[in-house]
């Protein structure tokens, strides 16, 4: 019993460890009313965007990245051609059906943004990180998860942009002048106290391809059930099988690439694994 004391007590000491250096780095009472004076101004555009995020179960902080983004000015442009409150660009915005001159509009960039930032929390599971892939992009996030071999933001910020670094930075501060700093730490903790096993990703399939092991895979299997139980993410198992969802729905099997030491634990475990396919 007390090893089991010690050890949950050495867990909790881990996970506060790994919070380190997440925290407000501007409290100061002119900090504070600056965050708080955009709000108020803004007040019935601070009222939509909350409403629309709650609909998509966003939490009302996410606000704080268009306050440190724009200051909730949507006429705002930047250098280097950003458009309106959530500072999309043209990229960005085309790939969820945004046109450029809408990134300027209120109401669509925002609906838009709320997309944007639910399909980056599936990918993260944790809004600092969210923040951080916002702004400099999910390459960078992964090049920086690589070279720290850990999916944990306080493990792989010193790898981003100074400019990234300082954008959280901007968003703790944004989030402790509207008391949510909590909320915003608490999901970090958690994301940390669950974190899956890092994989580092490998875009260059043909490189890798002898570090894998093929098997063949039928249509009662779940690529999700498969990632669960090898504690992977489910990206990474796509980027090493393309398309095989689409193959596995249309003709009922695909070859099946696992790295060698993760297809010994799918083999051994086939069977329970298709039992959870078969749940979902």
């Amino acid at each position: 019993m007390k090893r089991k004391l010690f050890a949950a007590a050495l867990f909790i000491i881990s996970c506060s460890f790994s919070a380190q250096g997440l925290t407000a780095s501007d409290t100061s009472p002119q900090s504070v009313k600056r965050y708080q004076n955009i709000i108020k101004s803004n007040k019935q555009l601070v009222d939509f965007i909350e409403y629309t995020f709650v609909k998509k179960g966003i939490p009302r902080h996410l606000k704080n990245l268009a306050v440190i983004e724009s200051g909730l000015d949507h006429n705002q442009t930047s250098h280097a051609g950003a458009k309106g409150l959530w500072q999309f660009m043209s990229s960005h915005a085309n790939g969820y059906g945004l046109t450029d001159d809408n990134r300027s509009d209120m109401y669509k960039s925002t609906k838009t943004a709320a997309v944007s930032l639910k399909n980056l929390y599936k990918k993260y599971g944790n809004w600092v990180t969210v923040v951080a892939a916002y702004n400099c992009g999910e390459g960078n996030i992964q090049k920086a998860m690589n070279k720290a071999r850990s999916r944990v933001y306080t493990d792989f910020q010193s790898y981003l942009p100074s400019e990234t670094q300082n954008h959280v930075r901007k968003y703790l501060n944004a989030s402790f002048a509207t008391g949510e700093l909590d909320q915003v730490l608490n999901d970090y903790r958690s994301f940390t106290a669950n974190r899956k096993a890092f994989v580092p990703f490998n875009s260059d399939f043909s490189a890798a391809q002898e570090n894998m092991d093929e098997t063949r895979l039928n249509g009662a299997f779940s690529i999700d059930a498969i990632a669960s139980w090898l504690e992977v993410d489910k990206d990474q198992i796509l980027l090493w099988n393309p398309n095989i969802e689409s193959k596995l729905n249309e003709k009922g099997e695909s070859d099946f690439y696992l790295p060698k030491d993760l297809m010994v634990n799918f083999l051994m475990n086939k069977n329970k694994i298709l039992t959870n396919s078969l749940k979902n």
